[in-house]
C-alpha cells in the first residue's frame, strides 16, 4: 500500500469554515450585489466599488497560479524547493540554498569556480514573504476596516492561488528532504505544524486536522532522525501518535501511518539499547495492524504490515532471551506471507514480501544451527 498524504484530499481549513459544501464560491459576492441593488440611496459608483472590493483579490506579482509551482528566481535549482538560507556564489552570482551549494566547489549552473558564498538576505526576505502569501493557511487580516497605510508591512494573501496551503509547504519540505537539505524541510514543516495547531485551537480536534498534524509531526520526526537527534525524533513521533489515535480506526491510511510512527519509536529505542521499550512500541504497532486486518484479511499490504510487526517483536524477544516466543513469532509471520497471492501488478509488494521472507527464514535457520 502506498501511503497517501492526508493533505491530498483535504480541503483548506479556511474554506471549510467559510463556505458550505457545494456552495457556489461567488454566492456571497452575489448577495452583496443584490443588497446593493436594494439600497436605492447609494450612487451607482458606490455600488460598483463595493462589488469590486468583494470580488477582486490580490494577484501574485511573480505570476504563480493555482496549477503549478514554477521553478524560478525563488527556487533552488539543486533541491528544486523554495530557497532556504539563500546564498549567492561569488563571482557568478547564482543563488542556491546554503546547505545545497555548500557541497559544491563550482557552480552547478554555469560551472564557474566558487570563490566564496555570501548570504542573500534580500532574496530570502522575498521568499519568506512569498511563503506568507502562498503557503500559509489563510488568516484574516487585522483591522481590515481601518484605512490602509502606504508602506504598511501587512500580510497579503494571494487569492488567485488555490493550492492546498498545507500541501504546498509539505511538497517543498519533501523536495528539500530528498535532497538532504534537512533544515529547509524542518523549517517548512514547522510552519505548517504551527498553522494546523492554530486551526485546531479554532475548530477543535477534527479528523482532517488531526490527520494532517499527525502526518506533519511524523515528517518532522524523520528530519530529526536524519540529523541524529533521536530525542527530538521520539518526541515528534509520540505527538504524532497522540493525534492519530484520536482518529477513526477504520481508515487504512491512518492506521498505517499510526503503526509506522509506533515502529519508528521502537526502532529508536532498539538502537538506543532500550529493548523493553522497543518491544512495547513494536507490540502496540502489531496490535494496530492486527485490528486493521480483522475485517480486511484480503488486503495484501495489511498482511505484509502484520508480518513485519511480528518479525520486529520476535527479534526483540530473541534479544531478551525469549527464544521460544521469538520462534513462534517468526513462524506466524512466515505463514502469513506464504498465504499471500499477489498479482503481476503488485510487483512492489512481491519484492517486499520476498525481502521479509528472507529475513524470517534466516532467523529460523539461526535457531536450527
Amino acid at each position: 500500500m502506498t501511503p497517501v498524504c492526508p493533505f491530498v484530499k483535504a480541503a483548506r481549513p479556511d474554506d471549510a469554515t467559510s463556505r458550505k459544501p457545494n456552495e457556489c464560491p461567488h454566492k456571497h459576492q452575489l448577495e452583496l450585489e443584490g443588497k446593493g441593488k436594494k439600497d436605492s440611496g447609494d450612487s451607482a459608483s458606490t455600488k460598483k466599488d463595493s462589488v469590486d472590493a468583494a470580488s477582486i483579490s490580490p494577484k501574485c506579482p511573480f505570476g504563480y497560479d493555482s496549477q503549478t509551482f514554477k521553478l524560478g528566481p525563488l527556487s533552488c535549482m539543486i533541491c528544486q524547493a523554495l530557497l532556504f538560507e539563500s546564498s549567492k556564489c561569488v563571482p557568478c552570482s547564482h543563488v542556491y540554498c546554503k546547505a545545497c551549494i555548500s557541497r559544491y566547489k563550482d557552480c552547478p549552473l554555469c560551472g564557474a569556480d566558487i570563490e566564496k558564498i555570501e548570504a542573500d538576505m534580500n532574496l530570502q526576505n522575498t521568499v519568506d514573504r512569498f511563503i506568507e502569501g502562498h503557503g500559509r493557511i489563510k488568516r484574516p487580516h487585522v483591522n481590515t476596516d481601518s484605512e490602509e497605510v502606504v508602506g504598511d508591512d501587512k500580510t497579503v494573501i494571494y487569492e488567485d492561488v488555490s493550492l492546498e496551503r498545507g500541501a504546498f509547504l509539505v511538497q517543498h519540505a519533501m523536495r528539500a528532504f530528498r535532497a538532504n537539505n534537512v533544515e529547509s524541510a524542518k523549517s517548512r514543516l514547522s510552519i505548517c505544524a504551527e498553522d494546523i495547531r492554530g486551526q485546531l485551537e479554532k475548530l477543535g480536534n477534527t479528523s482532517e486536522l488531526c490527520s494532517q498534524l499527525g502526518a506533519v509531526l511524523g515528517m518532522l520526526g524523520d528530519c530529526c532522525r536524519a540529523t541524529g537527534d533521536a530525542d527530538s525524533a521520539v518526541t515528534y513521533f509520540e505527538e504524532s501518535v497522540d493525534f492519530l489515535r484520536k482518529l477513526p480506526a477504520d481508515d487504512l491510511e491512518i492506521t498505517h501511518t499510526l503503526s509506522v510512527s509506533l515502529n519508528k519509536i521502537g526502532d529508536l529505542k532498539y538502537y538506543d539499547g532500550d529493548l523493553e521499550a522497543a518491544r512495547s512500541y513494536y507490540s502496540q504497532s502489531l496490535d494496530v495492524r492486527r485490528n486493521a486486518i480483522k475485517d480486511r484479511s484480503n488486503v495484501p499490504s495489511q498482511i505484509l504490515d502484520v508480518a513485519v510487526s511480528l518479525a520486529k517483536v520476535a527479534d526483540v524477544n530473541r534479544n531478551v532471551g525469549n527464544e521460544d516466543v521469538a520462534i513462534n513469532g517468526f513462524e506466524e509471520a512466515i505463514k502469513l506471507l506464504e498465504s499471500l497471492t499477489l498479482s503481476s501488478e503488485e510487483a512492489g509488494l512481491e519484492q517486499r514480501r520476498l525481502s521479509v521472507m528472507e529475513f524470517l527464514n534466516n532467523q529460523i535457520a539461526e535457531k536450527t544451527t
